[in-house]
């Protein structure tokens, strides 16, 4: 194992390369249990980990919004808060709807999870969703932040670095974008 790999924001948990190399490991400590499976299990645990993906989006955002909402209401300008003024209301209402749009897509892939059905498609809609949100929220929160979003004084520069992350995780936005497409494509999921 490596030292810690640095990285752009998300510093909390420590990110290294593990190298395996003839490993042998008897049968009595097989994961799963099930010889042959391996593959299809690790896949399935994607879909999870996208869930996983969309919450934490959903929890950078929603810090976003708070950030913003407070420093909105605290902050003045021409003798009252900036929160009154046109510019700030729009941005602050566009990150208040991404943010529920994002929360209700993850619920439903929650949900779909919850039902016990496969739901590759609805995990990674939810994670596609949510992620490139919380990169939108954590943005517009530093507009309205102005120049105090881009300084380390205040928390709304981590969420901006934090959030790239989330697109990143568990099968780029991209990718899972294909994954989406050719099940809808081949008719294994539908929007309704």
């Amino acid at each position: 194992m490596t030292a810690d790999i640095g990285k752009l924001g998300y510093k909390g948990p420590e990110s290294c390369e593990v190298v395996l190399t003839d490993v042998r490991v008897p049968a009595s400590q097989l994961l799963g249990g099930v010889q042959g499976r391996g593959l299809q299990q690790a896949l399935s645990s994607l879909e999870t980990g996208r869930i996983n993906i969309a919450a934490r989006s959903v929890g950078i955002a929603q810090r976003a919004y708070d950030e913003a909402l407070g420093y909105a209401r605290a902050r003045t300008a021409f003798g009252r808060p900036i929160g009154e003024f046109q510019a700030v209301e729009q941005r602050l209402a566009q990150i208040a709807v991404r943010l529920q749009a994002a929360r209700l897509m993850t619920y439903w892939a929650a949900s779909r999870m919850d039902d016990g059905v496969r739901m590759d498609t609805e995990s990674g809609m939810a994670k596609i969703f949510a992620s490139e949100q919380a990169l939108e929220c954590a943005i517009d929160s530093m507009r309205i932040h102005g120049g105090y979003g881009y300084s380390t004084e205040f928390e709304v520069e981590r969420l901006y670095r934090d959030a790239p992350l989330m697109s990143i995780g568990e099968g780029t936005n991209d990718v899972l974008r294909g994954v989406v497409a050719k099940a809808l494509l081949a008719g294994k999921a539908t929007i309704r």
